[in-house]
């Protein structure tokens, strides 16, 4: 008896080892790993901590200690619908062997609702035992302003939220969590169609207004569509940063009308992040991650490519102020837009109203930039604060421009109010 109950056993690790974990059973035979993931390097979500222990545990046959994991992993998250079907599973195999991850459910083992739970699984832990760092930086270009404190980046490919810090204008890695996007994918095209948006967006404050409770505890949304998105006829709305139902820990990676979906818990820990209503949100599917004390020649050319915009910023305001009409306009793209047309119409309008040369003051402050994710060509998002003073107009204003790389020289594609 014994001895067939070992087998089941080790059947059990096998499914899981094959079916839910990226390696086989023996791959991963080293005790060492499951004590660290409760360590400060691996601890700093305690019920993802807990959900790989007891899967590693589950593949080294150390089903009495997976058992006692999984119950303490209940005990810490009681809505957490994976770790029931975990310990079902662990249940069902001291009586018979399993076929499958979740063969312990009533349900059919191939069935939505399995599948959901086995690639949220696999998700958390292919992530958590990645060589994942905290020196890691997208590949992207970012420069936070000193009013912003911190930054979002949503790398779906990993169903994974970053939160970075400003610290003297450097991004510093502060914390990551797992998150749910939308059924369909990511792309988001036309209302309904059930994609997450892929762009760079900000959040605003939470809503206040009651909530169902699909939504969980709070939702922030998110600008969705965008001035470039609404450009590129992309439509709908009520794009959310959010949470879970009250019975729901999580829900699978792929699992939301659109909105990016976090657990309660994680949602609360951004809580305080969130209510400025300011934090930028960048959402990509193809992230090149950076190590920054490998990556030197990759960092450098993206800090080079910082400077290089910052001055063509600095050449656009001077050649403004100096009324330098042909100048100026040499910045814009052809294929430039805003509220009221496209290139034509602007550059009409600037040579009216600077034909007389009148004396203006502009300055410009608090910068920011954000590369666009998953575009041809690069494109920069720029925020900034303008002081505009003429003979007859004073006026100070939020501005937001979208520049593009055309033929290595930046042009602006759109500019209004930020």
């Amino acid at each position: 008896m014994q001895l067939i109950q070992k087998f089941r056993f080790f059947k059990t690790a096998f499914v899981v080892a094959c079916v839910v974990l990226p390696w086989n059973a023996t791959a991963v035979n080293h005790g060492s790993l499951t004590d660290q993931l409760l360590s400060n390097k691996f601890g700093r979500n305690l019920v993802e901590s807990l959900l790989v222990k007891s899967l590693l545990e589950i593949t080294e046959g150390q089903t009495k200690q997976a058992f006692e994991t999984v119950n303490q992993l209940i005990r810490t998250a009681p809505n957490f619908k994976l770790a029931y079907l975990i310990r079902g599973d662990l249940l069902t195999a001291q009586s018979r062997a399993l076929e499958s991850f979740g063969g312990s459910k009533v349900a059919t083992p191939g069935s939505e609702e399995i599948k959901g739970l086995r690639d949220e699984a696999r998700t958390r832990i292919e992530y958590y035992l990645s060589q994942k760092k905290t020196t890691q930086r997208p590949n992207l270009l970012i420069k936070l302003s000193d009013e912003q404190e911190h930054l979002i980046v949503v790398d779906t490919a990993k169903s994974r939220l970053f939160l970075y810090k400003n610290i003297d204008g450097a991004l510093q890695y502060a914390a990551d969590y797992y998150v749910t996007v939308g059924k369909n994918g990511v792309g988001k095209q036309v209302q309904g169609d059930k994609r997450t948006p892929l762009g760079v967006y900000f959040a605003g404050q939470k809503l206040t207004q009651p909530l169902a409770d699909m939504y969980g505890d709070a939702a922030y949304p998110l600008n969705y569509p965008n001035e470039l998105d609404k450009h590129q006829n992309k439509n709908g709305s009520g794009i959310w940063l959010h949470g879970t139902p009250t019975d729901t820990y999580s829900r699978p990676p792929r699992a939301s009308d659109g909105c990016i979906v976090l657990s309660n818990p994680d949602l609360k820990a951004l809580a305080p992040i969130l209510q400025t209503g300011k934090t930028p949100v960048i959402v990509a599917s193809r992230l090149e991650w950076l190590e920054s004390n490998k990556s030197t020649e990759k960092l450098e050319m993206k800090e080079a490519e910082k400077q290089s915009l910052q001055k063509t910023i600095e050449d656009w305001r001077k050649e403004w102020a100096a009324q330098n009409t042909n100048d100026y306009l040499s910045h814009y793209s052809k294929n430039f837009f805003y509220d009221d047309g496209g290139f034509e119409k602007w550059a009409n309008y600037k040579r009216s109203i600077q034909a007389a040369k009148p004396k203006v003051s502009i300055h410009i402050d608090d910068i920011s930039m954000f590369g666009y994710p998953d575009t041809e060509q690069p494109i920069i998002v720029v925020n900034f604060e303008q002081d505009f003073k003429s003979p007859n107009l004073q006026n100070k204003m939020r501005k937001r421009q979208y520049w593009v790389n055309e033929n290595n020289q930046w042009k602006i594609i759109y500019e209004g109010a930020g």
